[in-house]
């Protein structure tokens, strides 16, 4: 596997997501599982943050410390199924900002059409962390990170929770330098886009939309 794509096997990750798959599975359980497994995945995410020294004084002495460099990070999530990873990201890095991306799939040419981008006026400032619970296609994610590159951040990384080795293959291909974090990747694509085994449809199932 490419050195910039994670695919997680801590048992954590597994177990939770053998749970999320599960059509019996409910929207509060659902949501849940996501923003649990959100927090895992970006727990490993955050490894490689700079670090810088500092002295802390504790109650007994001054005791030499790092803590992480510049502390901009944002999240952006791909409305609108990665509205449900925010909460498990903001739990670990609660002074992070968050920007929105909007794209909705065409139907007939597969294709992410843009609706809707607001980022931090600061985002030249940020390491990026792009959120999105599926990758298939890649198109969604593809096109987020192109709107977010325009407004040039200091780095980009894409999380998800399932993937496709299509999506996983368009992803690295037309952003090599943007590192990828998913808990699991599946079997393929079926003849609507859809990932298999996969788990449904994110955002309906976050939501009770379905």
């Amino acid at each position: 596997m490419d050195r910039r794509v994670i695919i997680f096997d801590h048992p954590l990750i597994q177990h939770k997501l053998s749970i999320l798959r599960d059509k019996d599975t409910g929207t509060k359980g659902f949501r849940e599982l996501v923003s649990e497994i959100t927090m895992l995945i970006m727990y490993e995410a955050t490894r490689y943050l700079p670090m810088e020294d500092i002295d802390v004084e504790t109650p007994i002495a001054t005791a030499h410390c790092k803590c992480i460099s510049g502390k901009r990070l944002a999240f952006v999530p791909v409305l609108r199924a990665g509205l449900g990873m925010v909460e498990g990201a903001l739990t670990l890095v609660p002074a992070a900002k968050v920007g929105h991306i909007g794209l909705y799939r065409n139907e007939e040419t597969l294709e992410p059409v843009e609706y809707y981008c607001k980022l931090p006026h600061d985002i030249s400032n940020r390491d990026v962390f792009v959120l999105d619970p599926m990758l298939a296609t890649g198109g969604s994610a593809i096109a987020a990170i192109d709107l977010i590159k325009r407004r040039n951040p200091r780095t980009v990384k894409f999380l998800c929770i399932i993937c496709a080795p299509e999506g996983l293959e368009a992803l690295k291909k037309a952003h090599p330098d943007v590192d990828i974090f998913c808990a699991g990747m599946d079997s393929h694509l079926n003849e609507n886009g859809y990932i298999v085994p996969g788990l449904g449809d994110a955002g309906d199932r976050i939501f009770g939309t379905k």
